[in-house]
């Protein structure tokens, strides 16, 4: 019997072997299957839901992925035998319950249990997204997830710019930009998706040759529309975020309204002369948290909301909180940290201070205080026009 024989016999009796059947038990049960295929075995089919986490890989992600040693882990390779190897190496990390599945996902297929084919990286996407591949936090499968995720961003001004500019060098699958306005020299200032030579061009147009440009693999679906009641649901329809650029009261209430309504996750951004603001809107989501109302229950009089055409804004400062708003997206489609929710993020820029603000729910809040009979659509312009 060689070395490699009796070192396999070994850990059959250390470890200990289930079935593919009995694996799926355990994980009804709370357990959690670990593929440790390469991603090019992955590619072929994997049990629906298993963690994926390639053999080399394990030991450095294991960690943040699993933090609970206490847990049952049932490891699966294509046979029965680097599960082994990889449940001894869990094993001396300190796991307690790790178990090897014998026969692999050769058997588990045979046997009819559920897998499925999931989406996977080809060569240039792995050679593009490399660094963010290496974040545990990421790794193949949530850069594959970023590849099948949809944000729409409200706005290709100051604040959509970055945030459209970082989502699609992150690789997020589909961006839809909504924006009826065309480029003007005074936005070059601070909107980096336009260059002079799109001046007089559709905002939407001037964005996707830019982020095409950038990323060629990420979809540019340009909506040259006005948001209004009539539309809006229709445009969000297929969206897994909403990143509100928007620059205007009437349509950060009524991309709230819309986001409570259909529960999704509203990233705000929000810019004034040398002060800017982030949070995110989501009192559907898993981590609850109030809506914009909740915060704004009615606008502020006009003559004491100018525009940045009235009151200027400095222009890296769309940039620094844009790119907030991006990063909030990612952190929401990976489902990694804790977003924004209930926090309102302030950035004094003259002074280079960031401070945070707790924002609870409104018991009152007739929009997101409510069991899901929410109002209907109002007159926005002049709901902010009797502010």
């Amino acid at each position: 019997m060689s070395a490699r024989e009796r070192r396999l016999k070994e850990l059959r009796e250390e470890i200990g072997e289930v079935t593919p059947a009995e694996a799926n038990e355990l994980v009804d049960q709370g357990g959690l299957l670990i593929d440790v295929r390469e991603p090019e075995e992955i590619a072929e089919g994997s049990p629906t839901s298993a963690l994926r986490i390639s053999r080399g890989w394990l030991e450095l992600q294991i960690e943040r992925q699993v933090p609970d040693t206490d847990r049952t882990l049932l490891v699966l390779c294509s046979g029965g035998t680097r599960s082994l190897f990889a449940a001894d190496g869990l094993r001396r990390l300190g796991y307690s319950h790790v178990r090897s599945v014998s026969g692999g996902f050769n058997r588990w297929k045979d046997e009819g249990l559920a897998f499925e084919i999931p989406r996977v990286l080809d060569a240039d996407a792995r050679a593009r997204y490399a660094r963010q591949i290496s974040l545990p936090e990421i790794g193949a499968e949530g850069q594959a997830r970023l590849a099948g995720s949809r944000v729409l961003l409200i706005g290709a001004g100051g604040l959509g710019s970055p945030a459209a500019m970082y989502l699609a060098a992150a690789g997020v699958g589909t961006l839809g930009i909504v924006d009826h306005d065309t480029v003007d020299r005074s936005n070059l200032q601070r909107q980096i998706l336009h260059t002079d030579a799109a001046v007089g061009t559709p905002k939407v147009e001037s964005a996707r040759h830019t982020l095409n440009a950038l990323n060629p693999g990420v979809e540019v679906l340009g909506i040259e529309e006005h948001l209004t009641s009539d539309n809006i649901e229709r445009i969000f329809e297929g969206y897994d975020v909403i990143v509100d650029g928007s620059d205007n009261f009437p349509t950060r209430y009524l991309v709230n309204d819309a986001c409570v309504r259909l529960s999704l996750p509203n990233v705000h951004g929000a810019v004034f002369r040398f002060d800017g603001q982030a949070s995110v809107f989501w009192p559907g989501g898993p981590h609850g948290g109030p809506c914009y109302r909740c915060l704004y229950p009615e606008p502020p009089p006009p003559d004491q909301a100018p525009s940045c055409a009235e009151a200027g804004v400095m222009g890296v400062l769309p940039g620094l909180i844009g790119t907030l708003q991006a990063l909030e997206a990612l952190k929401i489609l990976l489902d990694k940290g804790q977003p924004l929710v209930g926090r309102l993020l302030c950035f004094d820029g003259l002074g280079g201070e960031f401070r945070e603000l707790r924002v609870r729910q409104d018991p009152a809040c007739a929009w997101c205080a409510t069991d899901g009979d929410v109002p209907a659509y109002i007159d926005y312009e002049r709901f902010c026009a009797a502010g």
